[in-house]
């Protein structure tokens, strides 16, 4: 009976199903080994020394796979079809015959599937093969790669670039690609342009919408109506002529179904259509093909098979009629620069079932079923048949030109099942119905209307359309798309709002750094170039220890470069990086990093402790302006200003109020060498710290509030705003920790609150106390030995024997009231010699009262002694 070894529980359930008592399924639960996250795990000093360390939660399943084997002398892997997959069968391999558990006559094969069916399984399992040391090799080349990149950068921005977290060497060229698509927003400066519409009825009275093209017999091009002005002369050339059908043309055009699902595609399509991030898509998919549903997710490929093609096409005829059927099969070829290992598209592994036939409750992964089983039948429909009208509108005399365009599906096609989501929500002219005109026929203008438009900046990022910039220029892999987003979000380099990436402060500063010290390593050209390198190394055309040697040499000389770096030498020469858009030109043409404020500070970009970063000035702390980090204009105009706000005088101190570093406040007078820290109040959440006016500061200021002596024990009731609200407190001190607190419902409450509702109040708060004893499940008596009571407890991880300060769990099928006095004398004895606690001394023996052992159902009295049998098991009715 061979042990087979997937990597998920979920897929071994499945796997066994399929495979039968025959053999032994189950799961590492992903990788086995990993490169111990600390120096030294890669030793470029002896020939790039990989050393690997068995997870702690990954012991017990190797312990499981071993015992198996000890029995059953034969081992299969089935892990992933991939290069990942690859690599945790010989991790299991090489981790197994590490504790001997794979001996010299141990047969070891190696089966992979790229679909969870009961076909797919058992055709496997009839083609074993060994571990492909070619795909291993540059998937050691890639761990190897991004451990040199992150243990060595990572400090680097550590030590100069503080609160930063750290680099990574696809991740850092992703985020990239993020900061550069906002640059590019921030210096997009929009330009105005004008068009002109009509509105235009046909002799039968029918409407439709043409747009003028030409004016004064020349074409126009999208800018030369540049404004109102020009646009109005436009209207009033087309209201002064009669215009007349000139001619119509009609196209016959079709439009041809998209290729079937790969990772990448996937991916977008998920987050065009339900907004579903990377990692959220691939989750769902995982699940959907560990239980069988579709192929293997994780897949450059477009190719299906053959008996899939066949399927599809039959499942069409079927559902949709032969009409619908073209008359050979499609072929989709990959048009990817680096295909990784040729895997199959991501295609429903039974074409027969809809997501209506799906036994699945997540809805996640009913959508994305749905949208993998319609793209893939849509793959081998028919195309749509249009018909693409042109009809050309003019005056007499030449002078005015207008232009109509639509279409009319003529047959639908593919489109009855799918069509592919855009990433731009505009809709064409094209897509638009025409009425039926005529040429020389009579246009009646109903309506003339100028528009006015803006050019737009180019859109920011989404998932979908990250990771197809990221697959068109070649950087990562299907496997690697999910993670690589995540984590740029995760350490706070990205933030991701409305479905769109927005680069953080920290992600902008370590760009800036990267790419001035680093940016070979954040190059688009020289990633996309190592990964076609990886990819030769997978194909076995190329040695992995010689990519790395040749990587490591130009690399570690990188690193060694910066080692002299200052802190503020690297801050001064991102200033300078980022100058254009920190300090855009000001049109009065004084100096952009002159201190508002002061008017002689200089202003540059600092780093504050939480990691972010701000603009200040460099005459702190005499002068404390500061602005948000970015271009000048994003200060928020409610909020109080970086340098303060000077709120009014009272009893000859000025009161301010301030923004800091745990929120806005107020105070009293300035600092001095006597009082280095003024009277200070918290602004209450409540209250806009902008709106704050002097009354309400003075009477911040002016607490705690003393209400007055209680009337019970003469002890002075305080009102004050603390860390958590508003509050009262009972004490001798407001300072003093000790005494009763008790909150109140409003910040007015404290001004407002008087003697007999602040006692009332503080009378009703709970009293803290000792907690009662809990009271026992069942009393057992003393123990016969060493005296004490035994009793069965109520745990909040189940019930347990308690025995002095010895506790024993009961176990899961031992119902408390069944349990013996000398069955819990066991469990308390072995728990105790476990423990280390040993037996304490024997307390002087007493008369001891007749005892009469619990009965138990259905099972013999255990004697008094060490070896008593364990209670029965209760049954429970059915």
């Amino acid at each position: 009976m061979p042990v087979v070894v997937v990597e998920s529980p979920a897929k071994a359930k499945t796997i066994n199903k399929y495979l039968g008592s025959d053999y032994t399924v189950l799961a590492s639960y992903g990788h086995v080994r990993d490169l111990p996250p600390k120096d030294g795990s890669v030793d470029p000093e002896h020939d790039f020394e990989m050393l690997w360390e068995v997870g702690s939660d990954s012991k017990k399943h190797i312990k499981a796979i071993a015992d198996a084997l000890a029995e059953d002398n034969a081992l299969i892997l089935a892990t992933d079809p991939d290069r990942e997959g690859e690599a945790i069968s010989w991790h299991l391999q090489e981790a197994l015959t590490k504790r001997r558990s794979i001996k010299k006559d141990t047969p070891v094969s190696r089966v992979v599937f790229n679909a969870i069916t009961k076909d797919a399984v058992t055709q496997a399992m009839q083609n074993p093969r060994q571990v492909d040391m070619p795909l291993v090799e540059a998937y050691l080349a890639r761990r190897a790669l991004d451990y040199l990149v992150g243990f060595n950068l990572s400090p680097v921005l550590w030590r100069k670039l503080p609160g930063a977290k750290s680099a990574g060497r696809v991740q850092s060229v992703c985020l990239r690609l993020i900061v550069e698509r906002e640059m590019e927003i921030e210096a997009f400066r929009p330009r105005e342009y004008w068009s002109v519409k009509a509105i235009l009825t046909t002799p039968r009275g029918q409407e439709f919408e043409a747009r003028l093209v030409s004016l004064a017999g020349d074409k126009l091009d999208r800018f030369d109506i540049e404004n109102e002005t020009q646009a109005e002369l436009a209207v009033q050339a087309i209201n002064s002529r009669d215009l007349k059908i000139t001619s119509v043309e009609a196209k016959p055009a079709s439009r041809n179904p998209s290729a079937p699902f790969m990772t990448s595609t996937l991916q977008q399509e998920a987050s065009r259509k339900f907004g579903m991030g990377a990692r959220q898509a691939m989750s769902s998919a995982q699940r959907l093909y560990e239980a069988g549903y579709i192929t293997y997710m994780r897949t450059d490929g477009i190719d299906m098979a053959p008996e899939a093609v066949t399927a599809a096409r039959d499942e069409i005829a079927s559902r949709y009629g032969k009409e619908y059927v073209p008359g050979e099969p499609r072929v989709y070829k990959n048009k990817a620069k680096n295909a990784q290992e040729a895997h199959e598209c991501i295609r429903p592994t039974d074409m027969s079932r809809d997501a209506a036939g799906l036994k699945v409750t997540d809805e996640d992964q009913r959508k994305l079923y749905d949208l993998i089983w319609k793209r893939t039948l849509a793959c081998q429909m028919e195309s749509a048949r249009l018909e693409r009208t042109t009809v050309e509108i003019g005056s007499a005399d030449g002078q005015v030109g207008l232009r109509a365009t639509g279409q009319v599906v003529l047959f639908d096609g593919f489109l009855r099942v799918y069509e592919e989501g855009r990433d731009d929500a505009e809709v064409s002219d094209d897509d638009k119905r025409l009425p039926q005109v005529h040429e020389g026929e009579k246009a009646d203008k109903k309506g003339i209307t100028p528009e006015q438009h803006f050019t737009q900046p180019p859109p920011r990022y989404t998932e979908a359309t990250l990771v197809k910039r990221m697959e068109e220029l070649g950087i990562g892999r299907p496997s690697t798309y999910a993670s690589i987003v995540t984590t740029i979000q995760d350490r706070g380099y990205v933030l991701k709002d409305k479905n769109r990436l927005i680069p953080e402060d920290k992600g902008r500063l370590v760009i800036a750094f990267l790419e001035n010290y680093f940016r070979r390593y954040v190059g688009y050209d020289f990633t996309a170039g190592l990964e076609d390198e990886l990819d030769e190394v997978s194909a076995g055309d190329a040695d992995y220890k010689e990519v790395l040697r040749k990587f490591w040499q130009d690399f570690s000389a990188a690193i060694a470069e910066t080692a002299d770096l200052r802190i503020t030498e690297v801050l001064e020469k991102i200033n300078e990086v980022l100058e254009p858009h920190l300090f855009p030109p000001n049109e009065d043409g004084t100096d952009p990093r002159l201190c508002p404020n002061c008017g002689n500070g200089r202003l540059s970009m600092r780093t504050a402790r939480s990691g972010g970063a701000f603009i200040g000035c460099s005459n702190y702390p005499e002068c404390r302006y500061t602005r948000p980090f970015g271009p000048p204009g994003q200060e928020d105009p409610s909020d109080i200003p970086p340098e303060g706000k000077v709120l009014g005088e009272d009893a000859g101190d000025k009161i301010y109020a301030f923004k800091g570093r745990f929120g806005p406040y107020v105070q009293r007078g300035e600092a001095t060498e006597e009082q280095p820290k003024p009277p200070r109040q918290s602004i209450p959440k409540p209250w806009p710290p902008s709106e704050v006016t002097l009354e309400q500061a003075v009477k911040l200021l002016a607490l705690p509030r003393e209400i007055g002596p209680h009337p019970e024990d003469g002890v002075m009731i305080w009102a004050n705003i603390g860390r958590y609200g508003p509050y009262l407190k009972h004490a001798d001190s407001i300072s003093f920790k000790g005494g009763t607190n008790a909150n109140l419902e409003s910040v007015e409450d404290v001004w407002d609150i008087g003697m007999n509702r602040a006692v009332e109040i503080l009378a009703s708060k709970p009293k803290r106390g000792k907690a009662a004893a809990a009271t026992p499940l069942k009393e057992l008596g003393e123990h016969p030995e060493l005296g004490g009571a035994i009793n069965v407890m109520k745990g909040r991880y189940g019930p347990y024997v308690k025995w002095e300060k010895v506790n024993a769990t009961l176990p899961n099928e031992v119902e408390p009231e069944d349990v013996t006095l000398d069955y819990a004398v066991q469990l308390v004895d072995e728990k105790a010699a476990k423990s280390g606690k040993g037996k304490k001394k024997a307390a002087p023996k007493k008369a001891a009262p007749k005892k009469t052992a619990a009965k138990k159902p259905a099972a013999k009295k255990p004697a008094a002694s060490s070896t008593a049998k364990k209670p029965a098991a209760k049954k429970k009715s059915a």
